[in-house]
């Protein structure tokens, strides 16, 4: 069962303006990773659902979240079919993101009154979510579209939710960019999530490059 409703979700997506994703195999490598946001005052976070027994980890590291992390919300990403969002949300999932607009994914999270969010890439698609209640709409892949595709959709749809994913860094000039043209918020994978030379996960950055991202998403906002 999701711990937040739908509108606490997106109001904490507004209010914060960052969603962290990742993906990784291991339980205890991605309690690191969920901690280290956390650290750096993310309250959401995105657990791309992209690889073999990802329900596994994704249960591993609610329970971790709800014990250890108070206030961080647990979504997850990369969902295509209602199967599979009904499955995460029996297991903690407060909110679904998607890659595609699929009817039968938003009946099944609205029935749960559970935020989802579908991947667009048209004023039509956006329309059509929103007539199915998607409250915050995902422009996938944001780096292909860019900040003036945002700009113009906002301009005859004022009342629309845009969460940019893809193509979001965690850098002043980026994020002016998308949060400029309005975006609600922005999700962000591999340039916040960072790596060392190894291809370890480095912690210490994650955290303070997820508190910079926040507190220019912050400024911005002022």
């Amino acid at each position: 069962m999701a711990q937040y409703s739908r509108l606490e979700v997106a109001q904490v997506m507004k209010d914060t303006g960052l969603v962290p994703l990742f993906f990784n195999s291991d339980i205890e490598t991605s309690k690191k990773v969920l901690k280290a946001c956390y650290d750096g005052g993310a309250r959401l976070l995105e657990f791309t659902a992209r690889g073999d027994f990802a329900l596994e980890v994704f249960t591993a590291l609610t329970k971790y979240a709800i014990a250890e992390l108070p206030g961080m919300i647990m979504g997850v990403g990369s969902v295509t079919d209602a199967a599979a969002a009904s499955l995460y949300m029996q297991n903690g999932a407060n909110f679904i993101v998607t890659p595609v607009l699929r009817e039968d994914i938003a009946l099944v999270c609205n029935r749960r009154k559970v935020l989802w969010s579908p991947g667009c890439g048209s004023l039509t698609e956006i329309a059509r979510a929103e007539e199915l209640g998607c409250e915050i709409v995902k422009l996938f892949p944001g780096g292909i579209y860019g900040p003036d595709f945002v700009k113009a959709i906002k301009g005859p749809c004022q009342w629309t939710s845009i969460m940019p994913t893809g193509g979001v860094s965690p850098t002043r000039e980026n994020l002016e960019g998308w949060f400029n043209a309005g975006a609600t918020c922005v999700g962000m994978g591999s340039k916040l999530i960072a790596k060392d030379a190894n291809g370890n996960f480095d912690l210490d950055k994650i955290e303070s490059m997820t508190k910079q991202a926040l507190d220019i998403i912050k400024d911005l906002r002022s």
